[in-house]
């Protein structure tokens, strides 16, 4: 039996390693020669390894639209413009089918905070054109976000350095 093509992909949990899975993906569709685009919809302030990486990707369009966290400043409205800006960036993308992975990274934050209705995003990315694989990623995914996705994988905090005072490392958490 054939795999599908186009799968609905969701990161979610409390754990790290949701965007480094989603990118891991994109590195493994580009080394195939295929489109790709990332939707950052949070981290938008910092300048990660993966902006600074994405800037080398000719066939890698990535877009870091947010504002930065949310405890970060700037208020819910500046947010939630942000990410409203962002969506509509990513269900352009979503429906154009010029890019064979689609990653929306921290969408379920934009979703949790009512930012971007539900029943919106899970209707663009069940209209997606076929072969198009979207990767949704952040903590607390919806549960109806869960039940549409081909696959779903929960990240579970055990250990991490944080919780004794270490602080964001360059290269391993940005």
């Amino acid at each position: 039996m054939s795999a599908p093509e186009g799968l609905l992909i969701v990161y979610t949990g409390d754990g790290k390693g949701k965007t480094t899975a989603a990118l891991g993906l994109a590195f493994r569709a580009l080394g195939h020669g295929l489109p790709v685009a990332c939707v950052q919809f949070i981290k938008g302030r910092w300048k990660t390894g993966e902006r600074l990486f994405a800037a080398h990707f000719s066939r890698l369009t990535f877009l870091c639209m947010g504002e930065g966290f949310t405890w970060e400043g700037g208020g819910p409205e500046v947010h939630a413009a942000a990410a409203r800006a962002a969506w509509s960036r990513a269900r352009a993308l979503l429906a154009a089918g010029e890019h064979r992975l689609v990653i929306l990274d921290e969408l379920t934050h934009v979703i949790r905070h009512g930012f971007v209705p539900e029943a919106e995003v899970l209707s663009a990315l069940a209209s997606r054109p076929p072969g198009i694989t979207a990767v949704v990623t952040g903590r607390g995914a919806p549960p109806a976000l869960l039940a549409a996705a081909d696959l779903a994988t929960e990240m579970r905090a055990l250990r991490h350095p944080f919780e004794h005072g270490a602080g964001a490392v360059r290269g391993i958490d940005f």
